[in-house]
């Protein structure tokens, strides 16, 4: 049949204990393997279909919300993602209890997927998720009396959801499941959509962010005199403000979840299915070493200690009623020196891969596909908010001081983002480069050498004095391309850290020196930066992956 030209694939050695897809449109195809092929795409074609509607539905449900409030109002989302949120809950416990303790289920493992820092990402993320649920149901439980019972009901959901994927991504997030595979798809698609609806809303949400700014006029009109008063007002009590407080901190980590969610869960759709042949399967993984990098750690430490000082000045300053102009120009300034040091070691990196006559990986690798859309997809964040940014600022006073620092700023981001990604995307696709014997006969000969006798206090110095001497000589023994890339590596992903933590953990310029705020109007710039921002700190995090990735390759 005109279906079935495609050669047939290399089974596995064991075929009694392979579940070849099936599919009723391919029934007439004579190869089990061209028939398991084609049932393959199919599958993949009607989950993402699925997935699609799902994601179009919810996204029709959020928009009438934003548009007409009257007709859709937040309470009809809420019962939407609620019922995907249940649906998925049954998949995810059918999946767990069911479909992967099944005979020869999981026959293998994708060794690229799942990485720990991908997983650990996903219990961080998980646990401040939970923790904004919580304080959104103590303080809906609060404000009962003006509240909805559903408020309390759509977080208590969102907790149970949180729970279950997370241990589920947890565990198996390696998983090329071998049946049931389109229910799995499905599954895992319906996931997806209920994942990126969520993030959706989350985005584009800013009830109660208004809801206290309300609140803070509220105050200000009693402190002028005025006897105006508002329905639903937080007492003036501590729990209040700290699940006020609490809500805000934690409101980008939520958005943060869902994006990793969605990164994971697509790489395990990737993989229903999927079949590993030998030479995918690598003998030795490599391993993360110090050695052979001397000033990216010193000026990378360097950057963060600088960065952790500057972002508690901008904390302390920032958080007061009037927050000082000062520190929107020493946290601009920072990032304005930063910036171009990271953009120039891309550059040099850049070039170091054309110089290298390093063959190109070309093996099929979801996750490492993955990580290229992500890190592309996620910076458009960063250069989306930043071209808005420069269209504001070179609209209303460039020539001031501050817009002038946040208007280099934006510009630099971009060049930044942009420069990386190429430095990233290029040392992914290139082969490891294999370590020396002699190198590692040496260091194995260290290593038994150190576990047959114990240090004593008068051995300490020479011991010290060995390891700087062994480390020294590693570090000769590279060469030059190898020891530059390791550096700047090691560099920007330090600087990738702290880049990452300032704006997860509140420091948000660009929405509180209220410049663009001003120009687009509090609800538009809202969802850009609500937009935006998630993605951006998304980006940071992606970023260190992958730059320790092309560290331990190099």
């Amino acid at each position: 049949c005109h279906h079935c030209k495609s050669r047939s694939a290399s089974a596995p050695t064991d075929t009694s204990k392979i579940h070849y897809e099936k599919f009723w449109l391919y029934r007439h195809c004579s190869s089990v393997q061209q028939r398991d092929r084609q049932a393959q795409k199919a599958g993949q074609l009607f989950s993402g279909l699925l997935a699609m509607n799902v994601v179009f539905l919810g996204s029709a449900f959020i928009s009438s919300m934003i548009f007409n409030k009257v007709a859709i109002t937040l309470a009809d989302v809420w019962i939407l993602l609620s019922i995907l949120k249940v649906l998925c809950l049954f998949w995810i416990i059918y999946y767990l209890l069911g479909i992967s303790r099944q005979p020869h289920a999981v026959l293998y493992r994708d060794s690229h997927a799942g990485a720990i820092w991908i997983r650990g990402s996903v219990l961080l993320f998980g646990i401040c998720s939970i923790l904004l649920n919580v304080f959104q149901i103590g303080y809906s439980t609060i404000l009962i009396h003006c509240k909805s019972r559903l408020e309390i009901l759509f977080p208590s959901i969102g907790i149970l959801f949180i729970c279950t994927q997370a241990y589920f991504l947890w565990h198996h997030s390696k998983d090329c499941i071998q049946v049931q595979h389109n229910f799995t798809r499905c599954g895992l698609m319906l996931t997806i959509a209920t994942n990126l609806l969520l993030w959706l809303l989350a985005v584009t949400n800013d009830t109660l962010h208004m809801e206290i700014e309300s609140q803070l006029r509220e105050v200000e009109r009693r402190f002028a005199g005025s006897n105006e008063t508002i329905l639903c007002t937080c007492p003036n009590t501590t729990i209040c403000k700290v699940f006020q407080k609490g809500y805000i901190l934690l409101y980008p980590f939520n958005t943060e979840y869902c994006l990793v969610c969605c990164s994971v869960l697509y790489v395990m759709w990737k993989n229903v299915g999927r079949r590993i042949s030998h030479h995918h399967i690598p003998h030795t993984k490599p391993k993360f070493k110090l050695q052979g990098v001397v000033f990216g750690p010193l000026l990378g430490t360097s950057a963060v200690i600088i960065g952790a000082c500057v972002f508690m000045m901008y904390q302390i300053q920032a958080t007061s009623l009037v927050p000082s102009r000062q520190v929107f120009v020493i946290y601009y300034s920072y990032y304005i020196v930063l910036l171009p040091l990271m953009s120039v070691g891309a550059v040099i990196g850049t070039i170091i891969h054309a110089l290298e006559k390093k063959e190109l990986d070309t093996l099929k690798n979801p996750t490492r596909s993955l990580d290229v859309v992500l890190l592309m997809g996620a910076a458009l964040g960063q250069i989306g908010m930043s071209y808005f940014s420069i269209v504001a600022l070179v609209a209303t006073d460039p020539r001031d001081l501050l817009n002038s620092l946040a208007l280099s700023y934006s510009v630099l981001l971009i060049f930044q983002n942009i420069t990386q990604n190429v430095f990233v995307i290029d040392g992914l696709h290139r082969r490891r480069t294999p370590p020396g014997k002699e190198e590692d006969t040496k260091e194995e000969q260290n290593h038994e050498a150190y576990s047959q006798r114990r240090v004593s206090v008068l051995e300490l110095g020479q011991e010290i004095r060995k390891a700087s001497l062994s480390y020294i000589h590693t570090y000769s023994h590279l060469s030059w391309k190898r020891r530059v890339l390791r550096e700047i590596s090691f560099f920007l992903v330090l600087c990738n850290i702290i880049l990452w933590v300032m704006p997860t953990f509140g420091a948000h310029p660009i929405f509180e020196n209220g410049m663009e705020r001003s120009f687009y109007g509090y609800s538009t710039w809202f969802v850009i930066v609500n937009f935006g921002l998630p993605l951006g700190v998304f980006y940071r995090m992606h970023s260190v992956g992958g730059l320790l990735e092309v560290y331990v390759t190099a």
